[in-house]
């Protein structure tokens, strides 16, 4: 892509959704994922950081467009501090939802409103040592405490998918067990509440910020909740565009998305484009 030209959209509802976005950008909502689409992918979590680029290209579309928000299955705090999104030029009104959705954090006030963790998520996180080490799984596995959820890693360990297919069963007797559900991801298996994902912490934010139009980039498993929440408000008339981040990894997004790129840096040049089209204050 060139400074200023745009990839096609595979799709008419897609070709739609960018129309609508570059006609009407003040009322336009461009959603992202943070892990895997504004950060690359690493083997330890605590080490993801956002795009070398992708803070510039978000504070410089950011002042023409309705809203943009940050949609993650880490605590808010967290995706603020790997991202470095505060107290940015440009996004002075960014909005991170943590959690699915259950966390929010508001650029304006620089604060994290949330609701108290439900109880059957540190009941499931003291079972996890012992259920690790019975599956033969637990070495290189990695369990990540994120508050409303738990998450066990497997990608540091010797043999990644072996480890993850081993856990499946295991983790969702677990789960059931407390009343949460398992999301899967990319070498990685969550627990959390039901209820909670990002396709309905999507559709809340789009109602309540009066929308005209939707973009949501996502790279994995638990975007497909946000693609499925864009395909239902296209079909009650709102226009959108699905964005893939794409890797080898999964390819079901990129399947139901309108527009592929290639991983972080290609959001950040689609980012970079789109502001070039919308103009340069």
């Amino acid at each position: 892509m060139g400074s200023h030209s745009l990839p096609v959209p595979s799709t008419p509802a897609g070709c739609d959704g960018l129309a609508a976005l570059l006609a009407g950008a003040q009322h336009a909502v461009v959603a992202l994922d943070f892990d895997g689409t504004l950060a690359e992918i690493v083997p330890d979590p605590e080490q993801a950081r956002a795009h070398p680029g992708a803070v510039a290209a978000l504070a410089r579309i950011a002042p023409r467009l309705g809203s943009v928000v940050v949609i993650t299955g880490r605590p808010a705090a967290v995706a603020v501090r790997y991202g470095g999104f505060a107290g940015v030029a440009g996004l002075e009104r960014l909005v991170v939802l943590g959690q699915y959705g259950a966390e929010r954090w508001d650029a304006a006030t620089g604060t994290v409103t949330a609701p108290a963790p439900p109880p059957g998520v540190a009941a499931a996180r003291a079972e996890l040592p012992g259920i690790l080490a019975g599956s033969g799984a637990g070495q290189g596995t990695w369990i990540e405490d994120k508050g409303r959820a738990v998450a066990v890693h497997t990608r540091r360990a010797p043999h990644p998918q072996a480890a993850f297919d081993a856990l499946r069963e295991p983790l969702h007797a677990l789960a059931e067990r407390h009343g949460l559900i398992v999301e899967p991801g990319r070498l990685v298996l969550e627990l959390r509440p039901p209820g909670v994902d990002k396709g309905a912490a999507l559709t809340s934010y789009v109602r309540e910020s009066g929308a005209r139009s939707v973009l949501y980039a996502g790279d994995d498993l638990g975007d497909l909740a946000a693609f499925a929440a864009v395909e239902k408000l296209r079909s009650e008339g709102l226009p959108g565009l699905l964005v893939c981040s794409g890797s080898t990894e999964v390819t079901e997004l990129a399947e139901r998305a309108d527009v592929v790129v290639d991983g972080p840096g290609g959001v950040v040049e689609l980012l970079t484009s789109l502001a070039g089209r919308l103009g340069d204050a």
